[in-house]
C-alpha cells in the first residue's frame, strides 16, 4: 500500500525545493520587477510584495497543500537559507488572499517575460536541427475554481448536458522542444481561439528558430505574419487547404504557394481578380503516410518555409515534425504532474487565476532550467530525463505517440 500511495502522489515537481526557485528568481531580480511594475508596498506589512511573489510561486510548487501549509514550507525554506526571521508567524488565509490581490498579475507576468528565454546550448542534445533551434506551439484548456467572478470572466465550454463543470481558460505557448522550456504564453477565456492567442506571441518568434505547429494553427494571415519574424516554419495543414503542385523536387516534396482565402473564393466565383505578387507566399509541401496504433494509415501534409531541399530533405522534415510531441509532453507535465490531482487552478478571482498561471509557468521553467543544466553536465538528452519519461496515462501506462515516425513513408518523385 505504501508503494501504491507513493506512486499516486508522485508529481513533476517532487523533490524540488524552494532553493530551485530562489536560484533563478533571485531577490534582486524580484525587487527590480516589483519596482518596474510599481508593485512595491508603500508601508511595512506582514507580507511584503517580494514574499508574496515567492509565495505564489510556492503555491504552484506545493499544489496539494493548503494556503497556510504552503506558507509554512516557504518560510521554512527561507529560514534554511538564512533569509527569514525565526519569530515570524504564519498569517491567516484571509491575509494571504488580500496580499495576493494587492500584488496582482503584473509582477509575475513581468518576471516570466524577463526570465523565460530558450535555454538549449549549442551542445544540448535534442535542441537543434541543422543549426535551427527547434520550437513548437501548442495549447491546452485548464479548469478554474467555479466562482461567479471566474464564470463571468472565462465561461464554461460546451452546452446542455455536455457543459463543463468548471469555468475554463485556454492557454497557448511557445516551447523549446529539446528542453521543454516554455518561453512565451498567452491565455484567455476558452472562447478565444488558439489562433488569436498565437497572434499575441508571434513577437517571440525570431531568426534562428524553426517552429513546428499542428494543423489547428494554420491560416494564411498567421503564416504570413510568422514568416516576417525571420523564423522558419514547419506546420501541418488540413486536407482542404489548396496547395497547387508547381514543381516536384527529387526528395518527394514540391514547390507551391499560398494565396489569401478571400482572393481564392472570389476567383472560384468567377470574379476577375488579379493576383498580386505580394499576395503570393512561396512554400514547400511535404506529404507522407504514417501507420497509427490501430494499424490504419493517415496522410500527413506539412508546409514549410524551408524552400531548398538541400537544407532539409522531406524525410528529415517528416521526422522532425513529430518532435512537436515534446510539447504535448510538456503540457502533460504541467497539467497532470505539476498541478494538483484535481487538475484545477485554485484561485477564485480572474486576476488571481492569471497570476497563478504565470506562476505555474515560472515554476515549470525553473525546474526545466535546472534539469537542462544537470543533463548538460552528464551529456544527456534533457527531454529524455525523468520528468518527461515519467509522463503516464491515468492507468499508469507510458504514453505512446499517436504516429510512429519510423513508419513514415515519404513519396519519391516519379521516374522520368
Amino acid at each position: 500500500m505504501a508503494v501504491a500511495d507513493s506512486r499516486r502522489e508522485r508529481r513533476f515537481s517532487d523533490g524540488i525545493s524552494i532553493g530551485v526557485l530562489t536560484r533563478l528568481f533571485h531577490r534582486d531580480l524580484v525587487d527590480e520587477v516589483l519596482r518596474d511594475t510599481r508593485s512595491v508596498e508603500q508601508r511595512s506589512r506582514l507580507l511584503p510584495a517580494r514574499v508574496v511573489v515567492y509565495y505564489v510561486l510556492a503555491l504552484c510548487l506545493f499544489c496539494e497543500d493548503s494556503y497556510e501549509e504552503v506558507m509554512r514550507k516557504l518560510v521554512n525554506g527561507l529560514r534554511f537559507i538564512g533569509t527569514w526571521a525565526d519569530d515570524w508567524r504564519v498569517p491567516t488565509t484571509g491575509a494571504i488572499s488580500q496580499a495576493r490581490q494587492r500584488l496582482g498579475e503584473a509582477p509575475l507576468a513581468a518576471l516570466f517575460d524577463r526570465v523565460a528565454v530558450p535555454i538549449a546550448r549549442p551542445g544540448t542534445r535534442g535542441g537543434w536541427f541543422h543549426g535551427w533551434r527547434v520550437m513548437a506551439i501548442d495549447g491546452l484548456v485548464l479548469d478554474v475554481a467555479d466562482t461567479p467572478a471566474n464564470l463571468a470572466e472565462f465561461g464554461k465550454s460546451g452546452g446542455g448536458k455536455s457543459t463543463s463543470p468548471f469555468p475554463q481558460v485556454r492557454l497557448v505557448g511557445l516551447a523549446e522542444c529539446g528542453t521543454h522550456a516554455i518561453v512565451a504564453a498567452a491565455f484567455d477565456s476558452w472562447k478565444v481561439y488558439e489562433r488569436e492567442l498565437l497572434a499575441r506571441i508571434l513577437s517571440f518568434f525570431e531568426e534562428g528558430m524553426l517552429v513546428l505547429a499542428d494543423r489547428g494553427f494554420f491560416s494564411y494571415e498567421l503564416w504570413k505574419e510568422a514568416t516576417v519574424t525571420g523564423a522558419e516554419l514547419v506546420w501541418r495543414i488540413n486536407d482542404n487547404v489548396e496547395v497547387p503542385h508547381l514543381e516536384r523536387w527529387p526528395d518527394g516534396s514540391y514547390r507551391s504557394e499560398l494565396l489569401p482565402k478571400q482572393l481564392k473564393t472570389d476567383v472560384r466565383r468567377g470574379m476577375n481578380r488579379r493576383v498580386r505578387d505580394e499576395d503570393r507566399i512561396s512554400i514547400r509541401v511535404v506529404e507522407y503516410m504514417v501507420t497509427n496504433r490501430d494499424e490504419s494509415t493517415e496522410t500527413i501534409r506539412l508546409i514549410t518555409s524551408v524552400l531548398d531541399p538541400a537544407e532539409a530533405s522531406a524525410a528529415e522534415l517528416a521526422a522532425l515534425y513529430h518532435e512537436r510531441w515534446e510539447f504535448e509532453l510538456t503540457l502533460d507535465e504541467i497539467e497532470a504532474h505539476q498541478m494538483a490531482h484535481s487538475k484545477l487552478l485554485r484561485s477564485r478571482k480572474p486576476e488571481l487565476v492569471r497570476q497563478e498561471l504565470w506562476a505555474l509557468l515560472l515554476v515549470h521553467y525553473a525546474v526545466r532550467s535546472f534539469m537542462r543544466e544537470a543533463a548538460d553536465d552528464l551529456d544527456l538528452d534533457v527531454d529524455r530525463r525523468p520528468a518527461a519519461a515519467a509522463a503516464r496515462t491515468d492507468s499508469g501506462h507510458p504514453l505512446s505517440l499517436a504516429h510512429d515516425v519510423s513508419a513514415a513513408r515519404v513519396p519519391q518523385a516519379p521516374a522520368p
